[in-house]
C-alpha cells in the first residue's frame, strides 16, 4: 500500500512539474509576443510576422559608385542608365515568360540565356506545374559585380523586387507552394557579359568571349581598345550590341 502511495505521489509531483513548466513557457511566450508584437495571441503575431516580411524590400550589393567609374575607364561609351533599363527589362521579361509559360516572351539576351529559359519551363511542365511571377515591382537596381579575366568582361546587376510568387497545379491551377495573398520579397542577379563579334557568339553559344585583335589574334590589352596595340588594326564595335545579357538567376 504504502508503494502504492509512493508512487501515486510521485505522479502527481510528475504531473504538476509539467503543468507549471508549461504555464511558464505558456506565459514566458505571450510575454515575448506582446512585448515584440503588441498582442498574446501567437497566430496573429505570426501573421503580423508575415505582412511585415512581405511588405519590406530586400536590400541589394550597392557597387556602382565604385564598380562604375572602373567599367567607364575600360569602355568610354558605356552607358549606365540604358543597360541598367535593359537589366531591368530582361528581368521582367525573364520573369513573365515563366509565369505564361513561353520563353519566346523574352526578346533580350543571348542564345545561350533563352535556352536556360526554355529547358526551366520545360521542367516545370515535366512536372505539370506552373510557376507564377505575378505584379512584378522592382524597387532598386544597382551593379553588384564587375569580373574581368582573360579579356571577358561581366557586370552584375542586382535587383531587389517584389512579386506574389507561387507555384500551381497546370491541370486544375490550385496553388501547390507560395503565397496569392503575400507579396514575396527577394533578389535576382541579372548578368550583362561584353562581346566583341556577336555572330560569333550567337554561332558558338560562347557569350563569354575573349578580346581579340581579329587581324593577327593577339588579346587586347585593354577591354575597351580601338586599336590592336600589336598591329595597329582599328577595333570595330557598335557599342550596345557588343553587350548582351546571359544569365538571369535569384541571388
Amino acid at each position: 500500500m504504502t508503494a502504492i502511495i509512493v508512487f501515486l505521489t510521485l505522479i502527481l509531483i510528475i504531473m504538476v512539474v509539467g503543468l507549471s513548466a508549461f504555464i511558464y513557457i505558456r506565459n514566458s511566450a505571450r510575454k515575448f509576443s506582446r512585448e515584440l508584437f503588441g498582442t498574446e495571441d501567437l497566430s496573429i503575431a505570426a501573421k503580423d510576422m508575415q505582412i511585415e516580411y512581405s511588405s519590406t524590400p530586400k536590400s541589394v550589393s550597392a557597387m556602382t559608385s565604385l564598380l562604375l567609374p572602373k567599367i567607364s575607364q575600360d569602355f568610354p561609351d558605356f552607358n549606365y542608365n540604358e543597360m541598367k533599363a535593359r537589366a531591368n527589362n530582361v528581368l521582367n521579361g525573364y520573369l513573365m515568360a515563366i509565369s505564361q509559360g513561353s520563353a519566346g516572351i523574352l526578346k533580350d539576351g543571348t542564345t545561350e540565356l533563352k535556352q536556360k529559359l526554355t529547358d526551366y519551363i520545360g521542367n516545370l511542365t515535366a512536372k505539370d506545374e506552373r510557376e507564377h511571377f505575378d505584379s512584378v515591382h522592382i524597387h532598386r537596381t544597382e551593379i553588384s559585380q564587375y569580373r574581368k579575366s582573360e579579356g571577358r568582361c561581366i557586370i552584375t546587376f542586382q535587383s531587389s523586387l517584389e512579386c506574389f510568387h507561387y507555384t500551381s497545379d497546370l491541370s486544375d491551377g490550385a496553388v501547390k507552394s507560395g503565397s496569392k495573398e503575400f507579396k514575396y520579397q527577394t533578389r535576382f542577379n541579372v548578368d550583362l557579359v561584353y562581346i566583341q563579334d556577336r555572330d560569333k557568339v550567337e554561332n558558338e553559344l560562347d557569350h563569354a568571349l575573349g578580346i581579340n585583335c581579329p587581324n593577327c589574334g593577339a588579346p587586347l590589352s585593354s577591354l575597351g581598345a580601338k586599336v590592336c596595340a600589336y598591329c595597329g588594326t582599328p577595333i570595330v564595335e557598335v557599342n550596345i550590341y557588343a553587350w548582351n545579357f546571359n544569365n538571369v538567376e535569384e541571388a
